[in-house]
């Protein structure tokens, strides 16, 4: 039987042809699948960038409202038809806040501000000792009751402050510690040591014990082989938590209006002075307040937050 030109052969299975093309389509396939899985991938790349930036503007904004009401007057803060922008730019906010007392005869902002960073500093100081020297004991040591104060500093932290509000300011009256920063910086403390031990505790265990073995052979003491081997590697936890407790001991609002009043009051307490039951709020004041408060912590952030970040997750994780 003869077979035209124009006729084609069957192709019979497993011929080199078949094979030839069946590879052909599935080569065509696995392509047309690995575009559709990339362009799945950006696309889901792009919602993830997108709800991020949603998430970063809503962070931002009442920040950037707040340093735009400051530098606002006070009767257009409250206009119906707000701006983005101070229109009518002023410094007179900044000068009412800074010159501000809290009340007649009570402390002002730079007296506020002393007060604020002897309590925050001492905090970080006094934090970082008892904390370092206890994550070392429950890191390197073992010894009877270790287990119940490792619970016992995780259940600590878990307690709100303002359920031990009443009992707090009991002690500091029995101890004539009233209105004295040094009651506050006791209250501050006792918040932030919890913490600070947990998170030392799992940095300190995660620096390997066989460094220190090592500089012993090489003829170091105990206490000589942890200060020149396993402190130096602890320095990003150190300044991690040193600027947890300095942020809280900063910002903290509750406690310093309890047991702080007239000449001796912190920064948020002061703040507070702003609002009276007699006289309209001059929010531009308050604003621009606001924005000093948080100046300083912003800034040295900035500069050490790439440390902190670390150790924080160092702590965290080898914990």
């Amino acid at each position: 039987m003869s077979i035209s030109p124009g006729m084609q052969l069957a192709e019979e299975p497993g011929s080199i042809a078949a094979e030839t093309r069946a590879a052909t389509t599935i080569g065509d396939g696995g392509r047309l699948g690995r575009r559709a899985g990339r362009r799945r991938g950006l696309l889901g790349r792009l919602g993830l960038n997108i709800w991020a930036l949603v998430i970063i503007v809503c962070s931002i904004f009442p920040v950037y409202w707040m340093v735009n009401m400051s530098f606002t007057p006070s009767n257009q803060i409250i206009s119906r038809n707000p701006s983005l922008l101070p229109l009518d730019f002023t410094f007179k906010n900044y000068i009412t806040a800074w010159t501000r007392e809290a009340a007649p005869g009570q402390t002002d902002f730079p007296h506020a501000l002393i007060s604020s960073i002897t309590v925050g500093l001492a905090v970080v100081v006094v934090c970082a000792i008892l904390a370092f020297l206890a994550s070392i004991a429950l890191a390197r040591f073992a010894f009877r009751g270790r287990v119940f104060f490792i619970v016992a500093v995780l259940v600590v932290q878990m307690v709100p402050g303002e359920a031990m509000m009443f009992t707090i300011y009991n002690m500091i009256d029995d101890w004539r510690l009233m209105n004295t920063l040094l009651g506050l910086f006791i209250v501050h403390l006792a918040a932030v040591v919890p913490f600070t031990i947990w998170t030392l505790r799992g940095f300190v265990k995660g620096v390997p014990a066989e460094l220190e073995e090592a500089a012993m052979i090489d003829g170091c003491t105990k206490a000589q082989a942890f200060w020149k081997v396993t402190f130096p590697l602890m320095a990003p936890a150190l300044v991690s938590t040193g600027i947890f407790a300095f942020i809280q001991s900063w910002n903290e609002f509750l406690m310093a209006l309890l047991l702080l009043k007239g000449y001796n009051l912190t920064l948020p307490p002061w703040l507070n002075s702003f609002q009276s039951a007699t006289e309209a709020t001059n929010w531009g004041a308050v604003m621009a307040g606001s924005t000093l408060i948080a100046l300083p912590v912003v800034i040295f952030f900035l500069f050490v937050q790439g440390r902190m970040v670390g150790g924080l997750v160092n702590g965290a994780v080898k914990g």
